[in-house]
């Protein structure tokens, strides 16, 4: 049996073909998890708001434009479900622990002590970055998306997304180069 392209697939849900909105959510409900938990970290809202972010996804079809990827248009959705939700609930921010790449311990007890201890407190400093800086970042890093994809989720121009994915790690780096010197200076 022959894979059906994205479009088609909303072509027949438009269509009247209400059954066949589950291959998109198959799909697509892993992207979309992933984003939202890398954004809130709580596994059972993140369970709640991708169910949300379906609802709103089937709602609107007809308003998706086959010019872009679906996948950009639907974690355009879930971004903004994100933030929507944050805003309502004053939710903490996500934890670098979980956008961080982690491979397996090598090394000292000590060095691994230090590698935790600065994973640590790259998350702190990244939970203190607005969202305007945050999101693009974990975009970027964690879900892999170009600059442009960033743009059209985000619904910013393509040269704001670079500049504050710039200005995010240029903040993260002041503010860890900031606290080194401080530690120089305890010594």
């Amino acid at each position: 049996m022959r894979c059906m392209e994205d479009y088609e697939i909303i072509q027949k849900c438009l269509g009247g073909d209400k059954q066949i909105f589950e291959e998109l959510v198959n799909r697509y409900k892993n992207l979309v998890y992933s984003v939202i938990l890398r954004m809130i970290n709580n596994v059972e809202e993140a369970n709640d708001l991708a169910q949300e972010v379906f609802i709103k996804v089937y709602r609107n079809l007809d308003k998706y434009s086959p010019e872009y990827k679906f996948s950009t248009w639907i974690i355009r959705i879930t971004t903004n479900q994100v933030i929507d939700y944050r805003r309502k609930q004053k939710q903490p921010t996500v934890s670098i622990d979980e956008l961080v790449y982690e491979p397996v311990a090598e090394g000292t007890p000590e060095e691994q002590y230090l590698q935790d201890e600065e994973r640590r407190t790259v998350q702190g400093m990244l939970q203190k970055l607005p969202d305007m800086y945050r999101i693009p970042l974990i975009l970027y890093h964690q879900q892999g998306l170009s600059y442009q994809e960033i743009a059209d989720t985000i619904d910013e121009p393509l040269s704001k997304v670079k500049n504050r994915i710039f200005r995010a790690r240029r903040m993260l780096k002041e503010e860890l180069l900031a606290m080194k010197e401080g530690e120089l200076y305890e010594m």
